[in-house]
């Protein structure tokens, strides 16, 4: 004999005690002790200083630099280096360190992957001894901010279309060009930015204050508004050659940059989408419509558990990008399958959750509205979804479609 199915009034979540409705597989349970350690260390942070200020800061259109030594102290900054006064973590820990970021707010999870993964990494890969001797220690401490100029005004996903342009003069070179749309710009102490050579590609180390270059801040943007964003200008900047990454040229210099924070996006957006999701199971609990929570209509309850099953879905991905990462196999194509994924699943959510917060939906009181409009950034910068759905399709087709 079938069994009655309970009244509305007395129904429960089938697994409402034994699951968290934000980690529905258990990925925490999969976890080494110090993956876990880190996550609840930033998460910590992010609840105690990210959170109470965030909606400020995005509203009145501020970075909090203020968090910048407490990022610093927890070993946020470099995380993944090993040495230089960085903490040598392993790729998952990064990760969760951008998820638990994010979550807060994508402006802080880009300063934290802008400083590691763009500027710090490629002076420990390619820079010289000396080079990661000057820089590393302090941007580790958050003494040093760098920012990555690689995006040009009129490139964007063609960075092989690079106009910025570098010359020998004597012992030194001769920077000229412009950047646009970089995370830091307008208060970093140091830029890697990238520039034709007649050697090819070139990264160079560009400090603040050398003659020739600025980096005016951009305003009105409606996007990452907790995020310093800056155009970068070079007219006749001297750089001597002490300055130059000596360890690479080409392309594969700023690309394997990128696929090192497009990595940490894919887990970063996770975060925003459990915060998006967060708040509207408290909310649909205790809003009460025609006598009944929010909660027990049908319709409420298939796109909760739409998005769950995304969530879950991206949580896995990562996770196991992850371990391919830290068993030195994961592949770029590997990497654009999961930042497509994974940002088009956070801002589907944060979207969905915005309408389904009703009138509320546009008030920066409640956090949906602002992941939204982070995540259209975060869709598009470190290659747009459409970037990362030809790359895939390449090494499903071996034809290049670009």
């Amino acid at each position: 004999m079938a069994k009655a199915a309970p009244s509305p009034d007395t129904a429960r979540p089938a697994a409402g005690s034994a699951l968290d409705p934000l980690d529905l597989y258990g990925v925490r349970a999969a976890l080494s002790d110090e993956e876990r350690m880190v996550q609840e260390s930033v998460a910590r942070l992010v609840d105690a200083e990210v959170l109470p200020i965030i909606q400020r800061c995005f509203e009145e259109h501020t970075f909090p630099r203020e968090l910048v030594p407490k990022l610093a102290a927890l070993g946020l900054l470099g995380s993944s280096i090993q040495g230089y006064d960085c903490a040598g973590l392993n790729a998952v820990c990064y990760g969760l360190i951008c998820q638990e970021l994010e979550r807060g707010d994508s402006g802080i999870r880009s300063f934290v992957s802008v400083q590691s993964s763009l500027c710090m990494y490629p002076i420990f890969a390619y820079g010289s001894a000396e080079q990661k001797q000057h820089y590393l220690p302090r941007m580790a401490r958050g003494e040093l901010i760098g920012c990555f100029g690689l995006t040009e005004p009129h490139g964007g996903s063609d960075p092989a279309n690079m106009k910025t342009h570098a010359k020998r003069r004597g012992g030194d070179w001769v920077l000229n060009g412009a950047k646009m749309w970089i995370t830091n710009g307008a208060i970093a102490d140091v830029a890697v930015v990238w520039a034709q050579t007649p050697e090819g590609i070139r990264g160079f180390l560009v400090d603040k204050g050398t003659p020739g270059f600025s980096a005016p801040e951009i305003q009105h943007k409606f996007s990452l508004r907790a995020s310093v964003t800056a155009g970068l200008f070079f007219d006749n900047v001297l750089v001597p050659e002490s300055r130059v990454l000596p360890g690479v040229t080409g392309l594969k210099g700023p690309l394997s940059c990128l696929t090192q924070a497009r990595y940490g996006i894919c887990w970063g957006v996770i975060g925003a989408a459990q915060a998006c999701l967060r708040q509207l199971l408290d909310y649909s609990a205790t809003r009460t419509l025609f006598g009944r929570p929010l909660a027990a209509n049908q319709t409420i309850q298939v796109r909760l558990a739409d998005m769950a099953r995304r969530i879950t879905t991206a949580q896995l991905l990562a996770l196991q990008l992850g371990r391919l990462k830290d068993a030195g196999t994961m592949l770029p194509v590997q990497v654009s399958l999961a930042k497509w994924n994974n940002c088009r699943m956070a801002l589907d959510i944060a979207r969905d959750c915005r309408d389904m917060l009703g009138g509320a939906g546009i008030s920066a009181e409640y956090a949906p509205i602002r992941h939204m409009l982070n995540l259209e950034s975060v869709i598009t910068y470190e290659g747009t979804e459409t970037i990362h759905q030809l790359t895939v399709g390449r090494e499903l087709t071996g034809i290049n479609a670009f």
